[in-house]
């Protein structure tokens, strides 16, 4: 533990020495403006402080020992906000592509470490490594999880866990439109795959107007899972939890076994409906408030993503239903709802489907691939990337056959470009070289071949549960403490699309 803990501290201050030479590198070159990053940096750490005094007062409610824990957090983010923008000149200059990347990223990394000290201060997670997990797990809507008694926390920890995944949930693509368009990809291109892709109708020609209407959709969704949670029998603190978190698709919950806990077919179902609601692109959820159907419908990602959910679904119900003395509606909600869980990366779970005959597992391990729809606060490759390498793979076989003819891949009726091929098998290959090698990572620290696979996957497709001893009914707290530092920068690494964080890993990306 000392030896993990000296090495994170060594990291630590190297990294602060490497930002100290940079800095004066950079400033002396005019490469990188530091004092706008770190006045954004700053800002946002104000809506951290905002969101751990909503914290604060649910603890006062209670009246729990964890109420001067959330003090002393507000304290020091708003601290070191305020000292952010004081000690950094206003700057004219416009934010840059590399100013960008640089706070998409960093701005993970710091709300974690904010985010940690009431976890810490409260002493219900002392140590930092254990801390940091749950929470950039929490900020990425990952929901992996160190804990092993959720049901003694407090409740405003509990709310916490619970809020973080809330702003990580619509927090990535508010940030994505406010901040991609700078980097030279347009927002709302942005939104629809997250890289460069086909671009959606938009909901309004300003990212401004368009980002407030996505936290409107959002709300909007969130009251109406709390209201029919309530309606199903769930008091008001879990209802509101787990309304967060299945909109953030993050999965965190109030009890230690997940939804497992209501022995209801009513609450299941609210909550599976939801999650696909969650795990749909964003427009199209904006265009079924308005009534307008027949967009939803049309729309090529929507149909695969529906397909490939009760495809996965009723091939899993029936291999239950045949194999097991379980009843045929149980066995289908019992699918239904881990498919769903798994596929969106929200992580709740009603069965521990390790249990499961191992075809079973195989299936639901390639769902852990998949990802929700482009545009959603789901993780994973995306239903996209996946539909267009099919069609891609089609088309290949069409060029061979017919060498002469122009073959174009389609997608909603829209001829698609090769440079937006390209990117997307860069980013698959990129997704499958990183799983491979976090895998064998994971195992040289002694985990097993399914623990190492499933470690990996459920923390760079943002999912939470995994295979092995990281499933459904276990948790990350056997993995070693370098192990979840790993494991933490997966997250941030799948959270962000990639090449957001890889880039800057990259020599030339520091250099003018």
């Amino acid at each position: 533990m000392f030896f993990v803990n000296f090495l994170v501290s060594l990291w630590f201050l190297t990294f602060i020495l490497d930002f100290q030479v940079i800095y004066e590198i950079e400033m002396k070159k005019g490469n990188i403006n530091i004092n706008i990053i770190f006045r954004v940096l700053g800002s946002l750490l104000f809506i951290e402080a905002f969101f751990l005094l909503i914290s604060l007062i649910v603890a006062v409610i209670y009246n729990e020992d964890d109420i001067f824990a959330f003090i002393y957090s507000i304290a020091i983010a708003l601290s070191v906000g305020f000292l952010s923008r004081v000690f950094t000149n206003a700057s004219k200059k416009d934010i840059g592509k590399r100013e960008g990347f640089i706070i998409v990223s960093f701005v993970w990394i710091i709300f974690s470490f904010v985010g940690s000290l009431p976890f810490i201060l409260s002493g219900y997670i002392p140590n930092l490594t254990d801390a940091f997990f749950e929470t950039i797990s929490g900020f990425t809507t990952t929901g992996s999880s160190i804990l092993t008694d959720i049901e003694s926390l407090p409740h405003g920890i509990l709310f916490w866990r619970s809020i973080i995944q809330w702003m990580g949930g619509m927090g990535i693509i508010v940030l994505s439109l406010a901040i991609l368009p700078i980097l030279g990809i347009g927002g709302m291109q942005l939104f629809a795959a997250e890289v460069p892709g086909p671009v959606p109708d938009k909901l309004h020609p300003r990212i401004k107007e368009t980002a407030k209407r996505l936290w409107l959709i959002y709300v909007f969704f969130t009251i109406a899972e709390v209201i029919l949670l309530l309606l199903g029998g769930m008091n008001l603190f879990d209802a509101i939890n787990h309304s967060f978190t299945t909109m953030a698709t993050g999965g965190y919950s109030t009890k230690q076994d997940s939804i497992a806990y209501w022995d209801s077919p009513y609450i299941h179902y609210v909550i599976i409906i939801f999650m696909i609601i969650a795990g749909t692109n964003f427009t199209l959820a904006y265009f079924a408030l308005k009534f307008k159907f027949r967009k939803v419908f049309r729309n090529e990602e929507f149909r695969y993503y529906i397909g490939f959910i009760l495809f996965f679904s009723i091939i899993i119900s029936l291999i239950i239903y045949y194999n097991t003395s379980t009843g045929f509606e149980k066995s289908f909600r019992d699918s239904l709802f881990q498919v769903v869980s798994l596929m969106t990366t929200t992580g709740f779970a009603t069965v521990d489907y390790m249990k499961w005959i191992p075809f079973t597992i195989v299936l639901l391990f390639i769902v852990m691939f998949f990802g929700s729809s482009a545009g959603s606060t789901g993780g994973g490759i995306k239903t996209m990337r996946i539909v267009l390498l099919m069609k891609n793979s089609l088309a290949e076989f069409k060029r061979l056959i017919h060498p002469q003819a122009v073959v174009q891949v389609r997608f909603n009726n829209q001829s698609v470009k090769p440079q937006i091929i390209y990117n997307i098998l860069a980013f698959v290959v990129f997704y499958i070289v990183i799983f491979v090698m976090g895998t064998i990572l994971m195992a040289a620290m002694g985990l097993d071949l399914d623990s190492a696979m499933g470690s990996v996957i459920a923390t760079l497709g943002n999912i939470g549960p995994g295979i092995g001893s990281v499933g459904p009914v276990e948790n990350f707290s056997q993995i070693p403490d370098l192990g979840k530092w790993l494991l933490s920068f997966l997250m941030l690494v799948g959270r962000l699309e990639l090449f957001t964080v890889l880039i800057l890993l990259s020599p030339s990306f520091w250099r003018k």
